[in-house]
């Protein structure tokens, strides 16, 4: 074990160590550059160095190639020779070796399911993923207070859809205790969990959630796990991508412990595709961020952020990043010039070039790079010459993505879904037994009217006016009840209701015993 991660080679002939300090790994990192100019690399040396340092990782593949981290390189690659030379030329001895990997996805497909439940994403993030307005997002948070207050535990998505029905059904009630709950909003907000169905987050929602121990384990040699999302498919829903990593960093925040300056990090998390935690964000959303980035390094989390442009990231986070690796940027338009200067404005001069002209023509497996020295002092920028990664380059073959999927003990604990008693089954029993009582209340309201219509009905002492032997008249009384029932009923049955039966039979009722 050491107490750095080696990047590359700088300098002049690129002779010079280019090391991150591991002390410093939970200072948070930026990887930038235009598409094609080497970040997946980098991103991937990276990984090797904090597994290889006892670190666990995780990280969002989202074109298929970090794959290639549970298999040694080949001396068949297409690419050995020039990693050969590349490692000569830094200085470095190169060895293949692959690392300990475990692969995760959200639709269960191309690795173990990796699940959360409604309560844990929580209405602020929720709110984020469905859009909501601000009216919507009010009654998202009014729901969330009943299931608390109800005891309803909200697992799943059908948990949260039976609370939004039982939320409109009872609005009026609800409303005069927090205000205006609008049947229209919970409408809109149910239609808003249909689209997220459509895309797939229904597995994501559920048990056995996500135990944030398991991203966090080690192999019986010791190297930290890499834990990789299969983001191809998930990157066709960007918000759901960006809003599940930013429960993820939000879960780790609030239940690791305080641990200080550890000598390495516990945990290291790459954020690629960065930018679309950004994209049309509110406020609130994005302070949650800068809050995470600022105060989440205590509990021993790196937050590494991979994106195209710094610009990409706001200012109050991009100065939270203090291990930097840039890549080329291509100054193409006024736009692309201007970002290429405030880019190079962040970092420590080196006098021996202008760093502006040095991020604009660095080449393929190059970058700029600066990481933090004795004291967390940013280090001079450095033209820097990235190693040739141990581990394949690429993605490996479903087969053997498969083999290693069996063989994880993950697969145990999460392939198979748990639904246990929570708020949709509460709710549906509620409903059952007020249906029972209803029912069993109905016969003791027919004979009650029964009664109240003889007593009305029934003939009266007239003082004598009539004898004993007088034949009493004949009413139509009883045939007109009659008649009146049997039609009640049947009208009453065409509109499914109990409550319009009981009204229309006494309409009727009074209506024939006026004839």
């Amino acid at each position: 074990m050491g107490e750095t991660i080696f990047v590359g080679g700088g300098g002049e002939a690129y002779g010079v160590p280019q090391n991150m300090l591991l002390k410093y790994g939970n200072r948070h990192g930026l990887i930038a550059g235009a598409t094609g100019t080497g970040k997946t690399v980098t991103l991937q040396v990276l990984a090797e160095g904090f597994s290889a340092e006892g670190v666990p990782v995780f990280m969002a593949d989202v074109k298929g190639d970090l794959a290639g981290l549970a298999v040694a390189g080949s001396t068949s690659h297409k690419l050995h020779e020039g990693f050969m030379k590349r490692a000569a030329t830094i200085g470095l001895d190169l060895h293949y070796r692959a690392f300990p990997v475990t692969f995760w996805d959200l639709f269960g497909e191309k690795g173990h399911p990796i699940r959360a439940t409604v309560a844990e994403m929580g209405p602020l993030l929720l709110s984020r993923l469905l859009e909501l307005t601000e009216p919507q997002e009010g009654v998202l948070n009014v729901a969330f207070r009943l299931a608390d207050e109800e005891q309803l535990p909200l697992l799943d998505l059908k948990d949260l859809q039976a609370l939004l029905s039982f939320v409109a059904d009872h609005a009026s009630d609800i409303s005069a205790r927090f205000g205006l709950v609008s049947p229209t909003s919970v409408g809109a907000i149910q239609r808003r969990l249909l689209v997220l169905e459509n895309q797939g987050a229904i597995q994501m929602f559920g048990e056995p959630a996500l135990d944030l121990a398991d991203l966090m384990r080690t192999d019986a040699n010791g190297a930290g796990m890499i834990n990789i999302l299969a983001a191809e498919k998930l990157m066709n829903a960007p918000r759901l991508y960006a809003t599940f990593l930013l429960w993820l960093l939000s879960e780790l925040f609030e239940n690791l412990p305080e641990v200080g300056d550890p000598d390495k990090p516990k945990l290291v998390f790459f954020f690629d595709e960065a930018h679309l935690l950004f994209t049309d964000a509110p406020k609130a959303l994005v302070a949650k961020v800068e809050q995470v980035a600022r105060l989440i390094r205590s509990k021993g989390v790196g937050v590494y952020f991979i994106t195209q442009n710094p610009a990409d990231v706001p200012d109050l986070i991009l100065g939270q990043l203090g291990n930097r690796v840039q890549h080329a940027l291509r100054a193409f338009t006024a736009k692309d010039q201007k970002d290429l200067k405030l880019a190079s404005e962040t970092y420590r001069p080196n006098p021996r070039f202008a760093t502006e002209d040095a991020i604009r023509d660095v080449g393929t497996g190059e970058a700029v790079t600066s990481f933090l020295e004795t004291k967390g002092i940013p280090g001079i920028v450095e033209r820097t010459l990235v190693r040739p990664p141990s581990s394949q380059v690429g993605p490996i073959e479903p087969a053997l993505r498969a083999q290693l999927m069996a063989s994880s003990p993950m697969g145990a604990k999460y392939d198979a879904v748990v639904d246990r008693d929570s708020a949709y089954e509460r709710l549906r029993a509620r409903a059952d037994h007020a249906a029972q009582e209803a029912n069993a209340a109905e016969p003791t309201s027919q004979h009650d009217e029964v009664e109240t219509r003889e007593f009305r009905n029934a003939r009266r002492y007239d003082g004598g006016s009539q004898t004993n032997n007088a034949v009493p008249k004949k009413t139509t009384t009883s045939r007109s009840d009659s008649i009146g029932e049997t039609f009640a009923k049947s009208f009453a049955r065409s509109l499914g209701s109990k409550t319009g039966q009981a009204v229309i039979r006494g309409v009727l009722g009074s209506l024939f015993r006026s004839r």
